[in-house]
């Protein structure tokens, strides 16, 4: 209950104390170097490029640092196709996106650093809203905010939308109250001189990167003006990259301990928002484990009952017609059981190399499928 419900409300009616307001300035112009570490995009790339271009920033003030990532596609050809309008390609053997962008931290010059994917395309005046939240000391790290390009999608596509408004929703009020806790992947900036190397096995850079600005002092800002958009997701793409981003917090959670101390000045948001996803599958085996143990009874009986609709719900899902209004329950109940079912498997990442939850993010293009 306070995973689910509890927090939200605590949130809403209790942590109202607010931070002093960021001292943005749409003036304020630093240098800044662009990071896009990329694997086979040659689907993505040109477009990409030519949306960085499009940025309403000084083409002087920008470099764009392209990291081809053991890319064996035409993705290295597109890029150096560019050279002559300032992107400059880097190449890497293949060894992952942490170890890429700790490539392109070792070249890149500019005063804050803006990283994104290959896939998403920013709206042109993101970057000039992302840099004028450095014109105040306190800012290390602004985060943008993510768009679908599909607005009527339904099913898993849609659910995705209702987690990434309620996401958005606790960043906001968290940055609030102080400070977001972490920032997404496809658009965020973080001042050039709170960067260093990341593990290169690590799962969750928007996560561990500006925490470690976090734990230097620095807030972590949400910046509504600097939107991202991406392609829906295959059927099943979201559970692998839940899989994925769950196993990097459980990373993060052994890898920096500062976390439990009194450096983390989120410490009590972080766990009631962020560690309680790893908790919240165990405490409801623990639930239903506790509801079997107890003496045969009608209460008994409901207590199951109700604890298995949850169940029934998300199985029947796959049963119930695309637009049927069942749906609206349903597939929520899907998405559901399959987020809690990410956070129990999420444990492999001690046991596995961390690369093996990391596949390839299949899209909808065009109503046909790509990665």
């Amino acid at each position: 209950f306070y995973i689910l419900i509890g927090y939200p409300l605590l949130l809403v009616y209790f942590f109202r104390r607010s931070a002093p307001a960021v001292r943005k300035d749409m003036g304020f112009r630093p240098t800044v170097s662009v990071l896009l570490a990329v694997h086979n995009g040659e689907r993505f790339i040109r477009q990409k490029l030519e949306c960085l271009l499009a940025l309403n920033y000084p083409a002087e003030l920008m470099e764009i640092l392209v990291v081809s990532d053991g890319s064996t596609d035409a993705t290295e050809v597109i890029a150096e196709s560019f050279a002559g309008r300032g992107v400059r390609l880097l190449r890497a053997p293949r060894g992952g996106k942490p170890a890429a962008l700790n490539l392109a931290l070792r070249h890149a010059s500019g005063e804050i650093l803006f990283f994104t994917d290959v896939r998403q395309i920013i709206h042109p005046d993101s970057l000039a809203h992302l840099a004028a939240n450095f014109a105040d000391p306190t800012v290390g790290a602004v985060t943008g905010e993510p768009r679908f390009l599909d607005p009527d999608c339904r099913g898993s596509q849609a659910d995705m939308e209702v987690y990434w408004r309620y996401e958005l929703w606790v960043r906001r009020r968290h940055a609030k109250i102080d400070s977001a806790c972490n920032t997404t992947g496809w658009i965020y900036a973080l001042r050039r001189t709170l960067a260093k190397a990341i593990p290169d096995d690590t799962l969750t850079d928007d996560l561990v990167i500006p925490l470690e600005a976090l734990l230097r002092g620095y807030r972590v800002i949400v910046e509504r003006e600097a939107v991202a958009f991406d392609y829906p997701n295959i059927k099943g793409g979201e559970f692998r990259r839940k899989l994925r981003t769950l196993g990097g917090l459980w990373q993060v959670h052994v890898r920096l301990p500062e976390l439990f101390t009194r450096a983390n000045r989120m410490r009590f948001h972080f766990f009631s928002h962020k560690s309680s996803r790893l908790v919240l599958p165990w405490g409801i085996l623990l639930i239903l484990a506790a509801t079997v143990a107890l003496d045969s009874s009608p209460v008994r009986s409901f207590l199951l009952l109700d604890e298995l609709l949850l169940l029934v719900l998300a199985l029947g899902d796959y049963l119930v017609p695309k637009r049927s209004p069942l749906k609206r329950i349903t597939s929520p109940a899907r998405s559901l059981l399959a987020m809690n079912t990410a956070a129990l498997l999420s444990v492999v990442v001690f046991v596995v190399p961390p690369r093996r939850l990391w596949p390839p993010t299949r899209v909808i293009l065009e109503d046909k499928t790509t990665e």
